[in-house]
């Protein structure tokens, strides 16, 4: 089994009681906790027209948690290119990468990250972007590379920074653009895991090596929770359910305190459907999350590094699990020898 890096991701939610500037002082401190426990990289998504949710300006999110931060990589979970043009994302990100150097990343996604009638707002063409989304991955990785390979429109200060792609997924038409790109595929196995089976194999079987790498490099994004106990983990794991449902019943409310009631919080049908999630998720003591983690593999295949979001409302329960998920990956996945 070949070593497993651990990374996080962040949609920057408020949680019950807060405000705006509470989420984003909670999106710096734990970003600021990770680093200390040595996670490799903190994502931030993007969302728009979403209340519960602070994630709309993600650029701006990623330079204030690199401020804050001193060495882990922080980067788009991810920029959801239909919504911009390439060249102003290259300026950016080539900007962030002038000040902050080899700290940041650029995750790209094909999909609006909302819904059709705000995507209608934000798309500059309102509706081609998703189909052009293989020719401005193109543009940004020309925008990125060295100035002899460009045409008269560049995005300084973006030349020659060379800022790595990631290509997002939560279906098979991402896995054969990131294989047929030669990049890094990163699939959202925390709220669409239906094609993540057959995504991976294609990623990994079509794979054309490029400058950018000669191998797969395959992230899968998973719900994580680790306490001490299954018991407790479930307890804490009720507030990812509450908002699982909030999505789905179109409320967008904001992270709920865990319940020992969720059934009778939720409809028969709301309650089958969270615990079939909950199920595809790391949930548990790290006994549990260990063999949980060692069966996605032997199902899944392989990964080169798992990034987890975790639902948690109390703070500290939520670092808790983050240090407990980082002693699984050191313990059970990571040749220390």
């Amino acid at each position: 089994m070949k070593d497993v890096r651990l990374s996080a991701l962040n949609l920057v939610p408020i949680r019950e009681g807060q405000d705006d500037k509470d989420a984003i002082k909670d999106m710096v401190k734990l970003a600021q906790n990770l680093e200390a426990l040595d996670y490799d990289r903190y994502w931030i998504a993007e969302h728009h027209n979403a209340p519960n949710l602070v994630s709309s300006a993600t650029a701006l999110l990623i330079q204030h948690t690199l401020e804050h931060t001193s060495k882990i990589r922080v980067g788009s979970g991810g920029i959801m290119l239909p919504n911009h043009a390439p060249l102003i994302v290259a300026e950016q990100f080539g900007t962030m990468e002038t000040v902050f150097p080899n700290r940041v990343d650029l995750g790209l996604g094909r999909a609006p990250g909302t819904d059709m009638m705000t995507a209608s707002a934000l798309r500059r063409d309102q509706h081609n972007g998703v189909y052009e989304f293989p020719d401005e991955v193109e543009q940004l990785a020309t925008y990125f590379g060295p100035s002899n390979q460009q045409s008269y429109v560049r995005a300084y200060p973006a030349v020659n920074k060379n800022v790595p792609l990631y290509i997002l997924g939560s279906s098979t038409d991402s896995a054969h653009l990131a294989a047929r790109k030669g990049l890094p595929y990163v699939f959202a196995g925390h709220f669409a895991p239906q094609q993540m089976k057959e995504a991976m194999s294609i990623y990994k079987e079509l794979f054309e090596p490029s400058e950018v790498l000669q191998e797969p490099y395959m992230i899968v994004c998973l719900n994580a929770i680790v306490a001490d106990t299954d018991e407790q983990a479930y307890y804490l794991a009720s507030t990812q359910a509450q908002v699982m449902v909030s999505i789905t019943r179109g409320k967008m409310q904001p992270v709920q305190p865990p319940t020992d009631d969720l059934k009778g919080l939720l409809t028969p049908r709301e309650f089958e459907m969270a615990q079939q999630r909950l199920n595809q998720s790391l949930i548990g003591s790290e006994e549990t999350v260990k063999q949980k983690l060692e069966a996605f593999i032997e199902v899944y295949g392989e990964i080169d590094e798992l990034m987890a979001i975790s639902y948690v409302y109390d703070q500290n329960a939520q670092l808790e699990s983050y240090k407990k998920l980082k002693n699984i990956i050191d313990t059970h996945f990571t040749d220390n020898k």
